[in-house]
């Protein structure tokens, strides 16, 4: 059985950028979930795990659901051939996974004619980013990612587990 041969969606039949015509899609809902991780050195790790993660700059994990909001709903802003999307829920968690990592996971849904998937996968590195923003004081060697899409519904085709 042969597979169909898939194509870059953000090029035209001239081989230039082009935002997707979504006006034909069904309206339905669309969720992703994305993950990221930040690795602390050891020290590091140990010294946020005795201030409840906490730093010089305020409550981090706090900060970091907030970035990781907001940057959802800006997607549409920072990669080109987004669209701009009302966002029907977020939610941004961030807990210890293991004594070095911190693992963010984001969630967004929207009922509309496209996914969610960058929104997800935006909302999940801003949020790592803001995490190593607010501790960067305490080392240059904390390492952002990976960052990856975990699952995906609605739309065309569906993704990882649900």
């Amino acid at each position: 059985m042969a597979t169909a041969r898939r194509k870059l969606s953000h090029v035209d039949a001239a081989g230039l950028p082009a935002m997707v015509d979504v006006s034909a899609k069904a309206v339905t809902t669309r969720e992703a979930r994305a993950e990221c991780r930040v690795r602390f050195p050891r020290e590091v790790a140990a010294q946020l795990h005795a201030s409840g993660l906490r730093s010089a700059k305020g409550a981090i994990i706090d900060t970091a659901v907030i970035a990781g909001t907001m940057a959802v709903k800006r997607t549409h802003e920072l990669i080109p051939f987004c669209h701009p999307l009302p966002i029907d829920g977020c939610n941004v968690a961030i807990a210890w996974y293991g004594e070095t990592v911190l693992r963010i996971e984001c969630a967004v849904r929207a009922t509309q004619r496209t996914g969610v998937e960058m929104e997800a996968l935006t909302g999940a590195t801003v949020a790592a980013l803001t995490v190593y923003d607010m501790c960067k004081a305490l080392s240059h060697r904390i390492v952002i990612g990976p960052a990856r899409l975990l699952a995906k519904r609605g739309g065309k085709r569906d993704f990882g587990p649900a």
